[in-house]
């Protein structure tokens, strides 16, 4: 009789830890696929919320009255929350008397620590996918010298061992290393597709930090009190 040699075949003959690790793997990689479609939709939320924002900065608005209607938004992008954080902490130093370069330094390091916690945030899971890329094919190869050596096991208690006899216990161990690619190749090229785009976020974001700094810088040297801090000559100055 020729064996069944189709997958559901070889995966419900194999052995029990084989099993083990291909229900690992499978878990692992519709986990994966979940990440992969929840960072894919996000990133490119982040992406259109904070290019919506940058049109809304640069249309000439008063810092004050943007200020407010970002305080005013439950569901603000990241580049407006290091905006909102970086305009308060210039805002508290104004009304202290400080001097300019005070009321820069304090408003620059308040972006600086917003624009790392939003990076953490938009790096989540990311590593998830790196570890998923890297341990998923040694997690299927030892599925497959484990079914290896249970099938070679297996044959020792046979008078005659023909290519029929070994071939069943061999595919079914080279199952868990298939399973193991398949969980490990999307996560490795989602991974450096998400890596790319969070390096363009992070240098857009970047370049606003320094933008808006460099706004500040003028409005801190200027004589405007706090109510009065404007941009829209400086909009055009900078683009």
């Amino acid at each position: 009789m020729n064996p069944d040699l189709s997958i559901t075949a070889l995966v419900l003959q194999a052995s029990f830890v084989v099993q083990l690790v291909m229900a690992g793997l499978l878990i692992t990689s519709l986990a994966s696929w979940t990440v992969i479609f929840s960072k894919l939709f996000g990133l490119k939320r982040v992406r259109n919320a904070n290019e919506e924002f940058e049109r809304e900065f640069w249309s000439g608005r008063s810092l004050t009255e943007l200020n407010t209607a970002v305080g005013q938004k439950s569901d603000s992008a990241p580049m407006e929350r290091i905006f909102a954080s970086g305009m308060r902490e210039f805002l508290k130093l104004r009304e202290r008397r400080l001097d300019a370069g005070a009321q820069l330094d304090g408003a620059r390091r308040a972006m600086r620590a917003s624009f790392q916690r939003e990076l953490d945030v938009v790096e989540s899971n990311l590593s998830f996918l790196a570890s998923v890329a890297s341990v998923s094919p040694y997690v299927g190869l030892f599925g497959t010298v484990w079914g290896i050596m249970h099938a070679f096991v297996g044959l020792s208690n046979l008078q005659q061992v023909t290519l029929a006899s070994v071939a069943p216990g061999i595919a079914e161990a080279l199952v868990a290393t298939a399973i193991g690619l398949f969980a490990a190749i999307p996560a490795v090229v989602a991974y450096n597709r998400f890596a790319r785009d969070i390096d363009r976020i992070a240098i857009q974001m970047e370049t606003f930090i320094e933008e808006f700094s460099n706004i500040l810088q003028r409005n801190a040297g200027g004589g405007t009190g706090p109510g009065q801090t404007t941009m829209a000559a400086t909009t055009t100055q900078m683009r």
